[in-house]
């Protein structure tokens, strides 16, 4: 059952356990982790490095397998997908915001953005006209024309949060979303995010110790040594 003021069940992760390694380099990086995300919340995940955070974003996202447990988004089991099907689930239900960008260096800021709706095949044109307009939301509409490798880290973090929320998916993950960037231009786009994008029938989940976009939370998932130690209202209660 959904908690009061949140929509239907997105996500249900249960008994998620991960480990690296075998033997005495065997390292334990989630223990056992379940909870419940919901379509229009935005869940914040908190916890110290190391804690396990980035890992069961990979879990529940669909790049990495986890060693037990379940990952079920839209009561699809995620992991009883064909590889073919799973591909698809990336492509179309989850967008991801990688702390290391994981832009392409060849290509311009703005065909980056339009990546996503290119291998949804939307037309080359409109897929531009839409990385144009969110590389606008984002301050870099005047760099649409760059490599990568002319942006600033800061800038670089732009253009994969832009590339992300281009595509619309149901299920948007950021991992450190404003590391690089300042306050007030962090703020600007996780205010737009929670404003724009976060609707009834999509969920956002976001690693963060940023305690400057807290007040955007509706709940902060603490995480420490990979359990969860703590699920509490954020600054959005209702």
């Amino acid at each position: 059952m959904a908690e009061a003021g949140m929509g239907n069940m997105a996500l249900k992760a249960s008994g998620l356990v991960k480990w690296f390694g075998e033997g005495e380099a065997k390292t334990l990086a989630v223990r056992g982790v379940s909870f419940e995300a919901y379509f229009g919340e935005m869940l914040y995940i908190e916890g110290p490095s190391g804690s396990g955070k980035t890992t069961l974003l990979s879990m529940i996202s669909g790049i990495l397998r986890p060693n037990s447990g379940s990952v079920k988004v839209e009561d699809k089991d995620i992991w009883r997908l064909t590889a073919d099907q799973l591909a698809d689930f990336r492509l179309n239900t989850v967008g991801f915001v990688f702390q290391d960008y994981h832009l392409f260096p060849r290509l311009t800021t703005q065909e980056n953005v339009a990546i996503p709706l290119i291998l949804k095949k939307h037309d080359w044109n409109e897929a531009m006209d839409r990385a144009s307009e969110y590389l606008e939301v984002v301050g870099l509409k005047e760099r649409a024309h760059l490599q990568p490798v002319k942006l600033s880290g800061g800038e670089q973090q732009r253009v994969a949060i832009a590339r992300a929320i281009a595509s619309r998916p149901d299920l948007l993950i950021f991992d450190e979303p404003t590391a690089s960037l300042d306050g007030d231009t962090g703020r600007r786009i996780v205010d737009f995010v929670k404003k724009n994008i976060l609707n009834d029938k999509r969920c956002i989940l976001i690693v963060t110790h940023d305690n400057r976009i807290f007040e955007y939370a509706d709940r902060i998932m603490r995480m420490e040594d990979g359990m969860i130690k703590g699920v509490e209202k954020g600054g959005n209660e209702k």
